[in-house]
């Protein structure tokens, strides 16, 4: 069978190439220049391009991802739109047009990415013009569209001015009007060169199979993780198995007891279909990495690297949330604070996957999310911490703290907690909690921070929460 994505609208044929072959290369050795390598590592979006995805208010929504990060037989049988295919010298897109006229744009070597990343704002279904707030102008535009592109000669003001100025799709934008239209199904892959394997498979059963057959076989999901390690570390997977558009790891659901997360949901996915409803995870989307990482980025993923540094899991800590890991001979459910055992290892077993995420309810009233980096966006945290508190009558009943950064492994706070717990919320109570929690965990001296701006940073973020939420619950200092 014929492995081929659509490109710019022509149908073009992705065998043969090796199994590790990113879109960015693939686009390039077609002709498809616009689209360049920065970084290889999605922080610069210079290779940002739009793909067809199943939408969350229409059919389909034009996403942009890192080109750079992807493996071109990821797309077999999907649209991919480059900075080409949206217009011309002579019949510029009307992002280009503003990126032109308004000065965006001097070396150009960003413009391509940039305007990709614009392009799937600009066709976003509920972009409309509400009047400029915040990060966001009059006509709608988020600028955390843009949060995963960088510029280093032109300035940021010009760039936000061709974003600002955008209007409306015309009528017979063709790219608007194919929003109406379902997004391409994803097909069933298998392709082999070089001793090495591709396979998208149809279903989580037979995904499962074939992890039972192969269980060294290389999960991949976004790929945002994966995309760095093959591109700055040359790993080549022997066996790569594509579970990022299986349906079954795709599902929402919402019921008295809980929430269930699919794995394979992008975390731009979660949010917009969550809509608020898990006010922790609302402070995780915007402070995780940048809108084209969440575009591709999934919880699964996230949880399966295993990473002491990943901004999900602190969150889903505090929520005290469970894994669901599934095998060929049945599944179980993980609590996600006994999953890690050891820097970069947890307790899923070869032939097992992550197929969701469960969120008990009811949640927590006073939440929130302190991300400690050098830059408010797309950054690697030196310190995240997670808050789910109850407190009643200006009695702490519950509480859990999730911390990232500061272990081998995510952890729970559990001697801040007990502290906390059936103790009146009050400064004096938070001021000694405060210094249990400046010694949990066993924080390092590294690039990003020192060992004792850890600790301090964690008993502050206790003391901020405290500061922010102390009107809320009702308790007087």
């Amino acid at each position: 069978m014929a492995i081929f994505m659509t490109v710019n609208g022509k149908a073009t044929p992705i065998s043969p190439t090796a199994t590790h072959t990113t879109l960015l290369d693939f686009l390039r050795e077609h002709g498809l220049t616009g689209a360049k390598e920065g970084c290889a590592e999605g922080e610069c979006g210079a290779c940002s391009v739009l793909v067809a995805r199943p939408g969350t208010v229409e059919p389909t929504e034009w996403v942009a991802i890192n080109a750079c990060l992807t493996p071109a037989l990821a797309l077999d049988g999907q649209e991919v739109v480059t900075a080409e295919g949206l217009g011309t010298a002579a019949a510029p897109h009307p992002v280009q047009r503003e990126m032109a006229v308004r000065g965006g744009s001097q070396c150009g070597y960003c413009t391509p990415g940039f305007v990709c990343s614009m392009a799937a704002e600009y066709y976003r279904p509920d972009r409309h013009e509400t009047g400029a707030h915040g990060e966001t102008g009059p006509n709608g535009f988020d600028l955390h569209a843009l949060s995963g592109n960088l510029c280093r000669c032109t300035g940021y003001r010009p760039i936000r001015d061709a974003a600002f100025a955008v209007g409306e799709p015309a009528a017979d934008d063709r790219l608007a009007r194919r929003l109406a239209s379902d997004a391409p199904e994803p097909a069933a892959t298998d392709f082999s060169s070089g001793g090495r394997r591709f396979v998208r498979p149809a279903t989580l059963a037979e995904a499962l199979r074939l992890l039972r057959n192969h269980p060294d076989a290389t999960v991949l999901a976004g790929s945002t993780d994966l995309g760095v390690e093959a591109n700055l570390r040359g790993q080549r997977a022997e066996c790569t198995l594509a579970v990022d558009r299986l349906p079954e790891l795709r599902e929402l659901t919402i019921d008295a007891d809980g929430i269930e997360l699919g794995a394979a949901l992008t975390l731009t996915e979660l949010e917009r279909r969550l809509a608020g409803r898990v006010p922790l995870l609302s402070e995780l989307f915007p402070q995780f990495a940048s809108r084209l990482i969440r575009n591709a980025a999934t919880l699964g993923g996230n949880l399966g690297t295993g990473s002491p540094i990943g901004d999900a899991p602190p969150v889903l800590l505090a929520l005290e949330a469970s894994v669901v890991l599934a095998a060929a001979d049945g599944a179980r459910e993980v609590e996600l604070a006994d999953y890690f055992t050891g820097y970069r290892g947890s307790v899923r077993r070869p032939g097992e996957l992550i197929r969701s995420v469960r969120i008990p309810l009811p949640l927590a009233p006073v939440t929130a999310f302190h991300k400690i980096a050098k830059r408010r966006f797309d950054d690697i945290s030196s310190v995240a911490v997670a808050f789910a508190i109850d407190i009643e009558e200006g009695i702490v009943r519950k509480a859990r703290i999730g911390l990232g950064g500061v272990a081998p492994t995510p952890v729970r706070a559990y001697a801040t907690e007990a502290v906390l717990e059936e103790r009146p919320w009050t400064e004096s109570t938070v001021a000694e909690a405060a210094r249990v929690l400046s010694g949990e965990g066993t924080p390092l001296d590294d690039h990003r921070a020192s060992a004792r701006y850890r600790s301090a940073m964690l008993g502050e973020s206790l003391r901020k929460l405290f500061a922010e939420t102390t009107e809320t619950a009702g308790v007087l200092r």
